[in-house]
């Protein structure tokens, strides 16, 4: 999908960051918000599916407890979670209700993603929502997540659920227009990149950190999600928030933002959640003919080809798998944890045996086990 056929998606991912839907005092920007519950109430009138993902409720718990800082403790975090969620709800239920459209509060975590039964489940209540004409409006469940739990950023969030639901587009409303060749706060020749084909280590070092201080995200945690999205099939953009009627804008096709071009085909739905649902152990690094034999020969991860092991994991941990210039090419299930690994690498399969006393598999990595990302 390119931008001339955007107008054609029909199930669309919307999320909107807490420097969107607030002031910098911290205070919600009620204005905003209800232009774009308008916006999307319009749109859910013409037929399309759509799913809100929100954040702001830890914002909006903090001007309800008069907290002038954002919370630093895991506790305090959540009890502003706890008390923003319900007034966010309260104020997306209202403003809809206003035009006739019903929604849905859907609290997720990274385990609805990383259990697979439980990914499945949220994949078909979000569904049955949007069958029935709801519009789910999603948060990580920040009033309960541990960090083991927690998937972080709602960035990556939305990419998930746009992945889950197999959407036709995902639209991430940030503080700024877009992706731009450098940091256009500090250089006044950076411009707007209209669109991105592919997620090159350059785009990656592009991103840089956090853009805000009130979110959890920056420029970096979007092209994360990014991967996630086009490696689902799904187009993502990104686009400034604070523009008036952005979301109509982008489902015209008009050059807005930056847009993510998807890969050609969909990732199998046991393929998305290897690549993406469950938490990084750790990682290897590959040499150069490893990475051609991953890439275009189809091959699975052989000793041989590793360099570098990072991290400490188990035996069935997801790993990433990186160039020795540090891009990531693929992510796996591991046949062997990480001390082992470190004994074999740069080993032929038949020294396996010998450097560990036995041999229960030739692969670090099987194919089958494998997502390729490039």
């Amino acid at each position: 999908m390119t931008r001339s056929n955007i107008p054609a998606a029909q199930r669309i991912v919307v999320k909107v960051g807490t420097s969107t839907l607030s002031y910098n005092t911290g205070k919600l920007n009620f204005q905003r918000i209800e232009k774009l519950i308008r916006e999307l109430a319009d749109l859910a009138n013409q037929g399309k599916q759509i799913i809100l993902v929100t954040s702001g409720a830890v914002g909006a718990g903090m001007d309800r407890l008069g907290l002038k800082e954002k919370p630093k403790t895991i506790p305090e975090k959540q009890a502003a979670a706890a008390v923003g969620q319900g007034i966010l709800m309260h104020i997306y239920e209202k403003i809809f209700g206003e035009y006739g459209q019903a929604v849905g509060q859907v609290l997720l975590t990274r385990e609805d993603s990383v259990n697979r039964k439980r990914f499945t489940n949220s994949r078909n209540t979000l569904l049955t929502l949007l069958n029935m004409g709801v519009i789910p409006i999603i948060n990580e469940n920040d009033a309960v997540a541990v960090d083991e739990l927690k998937i972080g950023d709602n960035d990556t969030l939305s990419a998930m659920v746009a992945s889950i639901v197999e959407a036709d587009l995902l639209i991430i409303l940030s503080d700024v227009d877009g992706v731009y060749s450098a940091n256009p706060q500090t250089d006044s020749k950076a411009v707007l990149i209209s669109e991105i084909a592919d997620i090159t280590p350059a785009i990656e070092e592009i991103a840089g950190g956090p853009g805000s201080l009130r979110g959890t995200g920056g420029m970096y945690t979007k092209i994360q999600a990014a991967k996630i999205a086009v490696n689902s099939g799904v187009v993502m953009v990104i686009a400034s928030g604070g523009r008036d009627g952005v979301v109509r804008e982008v489902l015209t096709g008009s050059h807005v933002g930056t847009l993510f071009v998807p890969k050609n085909s969909r990732l199998h739905i046991r393929k998305r959640w290897l690549a993406f649902g469950a938490r990084l152990r750790g990682s290897v690094t590959v040499d150069k003919g490893c990475e051609t034999a991953i890439i275009t020969a189809g091959s699975s991860l052989l000793p041989a080809g590793i360099v570098v092991v990072e991290g400490s994991f188990e035996q069935g941990s997801s790993i990433s798998i990186r160039t020795a210039e540090g891009r990531e090419i693929a992510r796996g299930i591991s046949s062997y944890n990480a001390d082992e690994i470190r004994k074999i690498a740069g080993a032929k399969t038949q020294e396996i045996a010998e450097r560990l006393g036995n041999k229960p598999y030739d692969e670090v990595v099987h194919r089958d086990n494998m997502v390729v990302l490039v």
